[in-house]
Order: C-alpha cells, then sequence, then structure tokens
C-alpha cells in the first residue's frame, strides 16, 4: 500500500483539486483543518491548527509525504515553521510547499511572510520542493468583484498579473508531490500577461456591469516593484494553458449591462 500523504489547505482552490490527483495515483491522503471534514473514499481529514502547532504530531504520524497548501492573509511563516518543525519529528522525507511569485522581489509584510515560509521549509532538514505560482484566476476574480462593488472601480497603475488556472497549478503540485524533492522549481503563471485594466475589462464585458475607472497609484517601494513587474514569474517560467477569457467563459455567467 503507498504511504498516506498529508495535504494542508487541502479543502481550497487548489486543494480541491489536488487531492484527486493524488487520490487517483493510489495514495491514500489525509486533510489537514482546523475544523475537519467527511472523511471517505481514501481521503482522511484530520483537525490541528498550525498557526499554534497543536495536534500536528498526531495529524503526521505515519506520513512521509507533505503537500502544504494552507496560507492566508498573515502567518504563513508562523504556520510552516510549526509544519516543518513536526515534519522533522515524524520522519517526513518530502516537504513540498506552494509559493507565489514574486515572493523574493516585493516588498509588502504578506510577500516577506511567503518567503520567511520558504526559508523555514528550505532550513528544515527534511528534503524539500518549493514551487512559486502566480495568481490563481479565482483569486483574480474576487479582487475584480471587490474592485466593482462601488460606481467607480480604482484601477492601481503598472499592475500586471499573470493569472493561473487552479486546476493546472493542482497538476504540476501533484507531479511534484509524486516525484523527488527538486528545490526551487521553475515558477508556474497562465498564458498571458495582463493590466489591472485589461482584467477589469474582461470581466465587466462578462458580467454586463458598467463601471466608471478612477486611475490610483500604488505609492512606495511597493508601488515601484509592481510597476517594474516585480510580481511576474521569472524568465524561463512554466506557462499554462487556460486563459482568464476562458475562465471567465465558464465561471461567470452572462448578465444583462448593469
Amino acid at each position: 500500500m503507498n504511504p498516506h500523504i498529508l495535504v494542508t489547505g487541502g479543502t481550497g482552490t487548489i486543494g480541491r483539486h489536488v487531492v484527486p490527483l493524488l487520490r487517483a495515483a493510489g495514495h491514500p491522503v489525509r486533510v489537514l483543518s482546523r475544523r475537519g471534514g467527511r472523511s471517505g473514499d481514501g481521503v482522511t481529514h484530520v483537525t490541528a491548527d498550525l498557526l499554534s502547532g497543536a495536534d500536528l504530531g498526531p495529524a503526521l504520524r505515519g506520513v512521509r509525504t507533505v503537500l502544504h497548501l494552507a496560507g492566508g492573509a498573515k502567518g504563513d511563516d508562523r504556520a510552516a515553521a510549526h509544519l516543518v518543525r513536526a515534519a522533522r519529528r515524524a520522519a517526513v522525507t518530502h516537504l513540498v510547499h506552494i509559493s507565489v511569485t514574486g515572493a523574493d522581489r516585493v516588498p509588502l509584510a504578506w510577500m516577506r511572510s511567503k518567503l520567511d515560509a520558504e526559508r523555514a521549509v528550505a532550513d528544515s532538514g527534511v528534503l524539500w520542493t518549493v514551487l512559486r505560482a502566480a495568481q490563481a484566476h479565482d483569486l483574480a476574480l474576487t479582487m475584480l468583484t471587490a474592485m466593482t462593488r462601488l460606481p467607480v472601480a480604482p484601477v492601481p497603475g503598472g499592475l500586471r498579473l499573470q493569472p493561473v488556472d487552479a486546476a493546472e497549478v493542482a497538476a504540476r503540485l501533484a507531479e511534484l508531490t509524486l516525484g523527488a524533492p527538486a528545490g526551487l522549481v521553475p515558477d508556474l503563471a497562465g498564458p498571458h500577461t495582463y493590466g489591472i485594466g485589461e482584467l477589469l475589462t474582461g470581466y465587466l464585458a462578462a458580467t454586463g456591469k458598467r463601471r466608471a475607472r478612477l486611475p490610483v497609484r500604488i505609492p512606495g517601494r511597493a508601488g515601484r516593484a509592481y510597476r517594474e513587474g516585480a510580481n511576474l514569474a521569472r524568465p524561463g517560467a512554466a506557462r499554462g494553458v487556460r486563459t482568464w477569457a476562458d475562465f471567465l467563459a465558464d465561471r461567470v455567467p452572462s448578465r444583462p449591462v448593469a
């Protein structure tokens, strides 16, 4: 029987895609969360708190591979530190971690937390793999939905994104999880680079909304980094196939112009 794989964040946007792929490869999967869930068909839900480290030991018992997807607006560095300590104690042999493109180049607290989480993994003493991925289509959609709640949509000047399909990120992570530890692998981004205004145009067309636009400038060093493309994938990155337009066509029902 293949050994268990522990997946943190297995009920999230990417986790919902990757868990079935690991099961299809013949591995029983443990999904770690704070609230648990319904187990079955080779998937077991376990509860633990990454931010405090509580109950990680039992969750990792008998596990040899960990796929760390869980993340949030803050605390990713602390969660990773707790996880890697528990993984080392449990004799985990491969720790796979998802990060974000530009984690080492954009001077924001959230990005620093992502980079510190990477460092915790790399310094853990456990063999590791880290994939930096661009924003998933779903995250871009959430951002644009928030931007258009008011009659005037703020449009940050110079901001570009490379949205990538969550299922394609999941497929790459499944491949990495089932393979040998590889260190920091090439970034993964979507097939195209868009200005935020272009993404907004597509979203408005798909939803039938009309919004006035208010250009805004991201201030400080972070704004300069974004305008210079520091958040974009590095040269040599892998590219997804599914486009933003394809995603919108499937996810956003056409509506009358409003």
